[in-house]
Parts: structure tokens; sequence; C-alpha cells
């Protein structure tokens, strides 16, 4: 009871939480997510920063291309696996706050090694859950993916595993002012490894583009719309929900015109890969009769409330009080942007 208190005492008029960290920690600070939150955070002058990752030759850079900025001296490089829980015990010491973006995310590779997939996705995840209520960390921030919901992946059912375990560690801390919450994206439009650096690597050689199935839909969101989905969901969470961003949703072969000036390019088909799926969606039907609007945001209420954080029941009515609509939304085969719309998000 004591942890709701305080954090309602916390929120202000526009309900949002005020927040003064002094210390945050990304995990996967080289990723695509985790490096774009440390230039997010990096102008902050009082905040010292943790970057941890895994990856030596990428940490090693990205501290070299940091340092003639005003603000290094704030940076702490954690070379780690968050599979070592002493090491992320270490990493959190004195952290305000934990942005947890660290995973294994490529479908096919994932699923050709699932046992590897366990022990980052989900067995990491277990271990950031640990070291943060050890530390007494106020809040941790989860990275999730749409591929999480009705997972037909190994990746996608670890993703499913380490928001359960997130959403679950809300009801282990007892009145220690510890919130556990996830933020759900999409396919993030530029990122490592995704469809539009292949595409546009490919249109440089004069290939044929690999189109493993025409009628594949994504859902599909910019960098800095990721990130003020993290930024939102860290100022309003209480712990146990998952936020959602209202992303567009898009064609591969309108991705492939977009990329090539509304032309369709020469392309081959090479059929989908091992767990993919034709189609993404953001909520599960289950969730959608527990999710509701805030600003031009969804945010899914843990379930089972009443029942495992019953001190946490009004303040989340406080909060939200209009119901999530989705007529037709919770997949990315239905409104579809057109190409020209996704040509504006790339550029």
């Amino acid at each position: 009871m004591q942890k709701y208190k305080q954090i309602e005492s916390q929120f202000d008029v526009l309900g949002k939480i005020k927040m003064e960290h002094k210390r945050a920690v990304i995990t996967g600070a080289c990723g695509t997510v985790g490096s774009a939150l440390v230039g997010k955070f990096i102008n902050q002058k009082n905040l010292k920063l943790c970057l941890f990752d895994n990856n030596e030759e990428q940490l090693f850079w990205f501290s070299r291309r940091l340092l003639k900025h005003p603000n290094y001296g704030n940076l702490r490089f954690f070379l780690g696996d968050i599979r070592d829980e002493n090491r992320m015990i270490q990493a959190f010491s004195g952290a305000d706050v934990i942005y947890h973006c660290a995973a294994l995310k490529h479908v096919r590779l994932n699923e050709l090694n699932p046992f590897e997939s366990i022990k980052t996705n989900v067995l990491g995840v277990e271990n950031v859950i640990n070291a943060a209520v050890y530390n007494k960390v106020s809040k941790v921030i989860f990275a999730s993916s749409d591929k999480s919901v009705n997972p037909t992946s190994s990746m996608g059912a670890s993703k499913l595993l380490g928001e359960r375990l997130m959403i679950a560690a809300n009801n282990v801390v007892g009145d220690q002012n510890t919130a556990f919450s996830c933020v759900r994206f999409g396919n993030i439009l530029n990122s490592s490894g995704s469809v539009i650096p292949i595409f546009r690597e490919q249109l440089q050689r004069n290939e044929a583009l690999t189109i493993t199935d025409p009628s594949m839909t994504r859902f599909v969101i910019t960098m800095q719309s990721a990130l003020d989905l993290i930024l939102f969901a860290e100022s309003k969470m209480i712990g146990g929900e998952i936020f959602i961003a209202n992303m567009g949703a898009a064609g591969i072969m309108d991705i492939a015109r977009a990329l090539n000036s509304g032309e369709m390019p020469n392309y081959r088909v090479i059929g989908m890969q091992a767990g993919e799926k034709p189609y993404e969606e953001l909520v599960t039907e289950a969730e959608a009769v527990r999710s509701y609007v805030s600003e031009n945001y969804v945010v899914i209420l843990p379930d089972g409330l009443s029942d495992t954080m019953p001190s946490s029941v009004e303040v989340f009515r406080k909060l939200y009080q209009v119901p999530a609509d989705f007529p037709s939304g919770m997949r990315s085969n239905a409104n579809l942007m057109s190409w020209t719309q996704i040509s504006d998000l790339i550029n």
C-alpha cells in the first residue's frame, strides 16, 4: 500500500510523474534503441549514464565517438552480459531508472538457436528484475515487440515471457518503491537488420529485392516516436502496464516502392522464413478489453489487478478512464499506409 501512496503523491496536475534521475542504466546501449536513448540523455548535465553492452568492439567505438562530448565524464561504460546476474547487480548500483533494451531480436536466428533466446530474452530479463529489486531501483522500462502478441516464433515467445516476467515483478516487491512496465514496438524504421537497410543495399547493387511474401505487412514506427513512447511510459507508469504507440502499418511491396521513388523495383519472392507471420498484431483479444487511451497512446493494464495488485486499482482508475477502441486496428494488414506516406516516414 505504501508504494502506491508514494506514487500517487508524485503526480502533478497533468498526471505525470515528476522525475529527477541521478543515474540511469541502458542495457543494450550499442543497439538501435539503446544508442538512440544515449543520444537523448547525454546532454543532461547532472545525469550519470551507464552504457551496458556485451559487444566489446561496438562499446569501444561508441566510447570513442562520444569522447569529445562535454558530458563525457558522466558516462560509464559497462562491458557485460545480462545473462550474468552478478554483473547486473554491479551495473545497477545507485541507479534510479533502467531502460532494458538488450535482447536477441532476429527472428530467423532465434528460430535456429532457441536455447540462446531463452538465456537472453527470458533468463536475462529475470536477472534484470532481480538486480533492480536488489538495488531498489525506482523504475524499469522493458523494450518489447509486437512479435510477442500471439507469437509464432521462438523470438516472439521469448519476448512474451519477458513481458510476463516484467509485469509479474510488480507483485513481489512488496512496499519497495520499484515499478516495472513495458513498451511494445512495431518495426523501427531503419533499425539494424530490418528490411529497409537490406532493400537499400540491394538497390545500390542493382540487385533484385528479396521479398519474403508480397502480402506481408508490418507495424512501423520511427525512432523518434519509439523514444517518445519510452519517455511517455516512464512519466506515466505505475507498474504492470504495457504502453503502445499509435503506429502505422505498411505492406512490404509499398516499402519497396517508397525506397525506389514510387516505381516497383525488380524483386524475387523467397518465401516466409521460419517463425515469420504474414501480419503482426498490437494486442490480443484478452488485452483489448483492458486497454485504455492516454493522450496518443494505448495503455494495457495488467490482468487480475484486484487479485494481484489491489492497492493500485484506485490509482489506475484515476489515470485511465477512456477505453481503447480496436475496430480493425489490432492487425497490421488493416488500414495500410500508402507508399508516399511510408516515404515521408523513411525520409
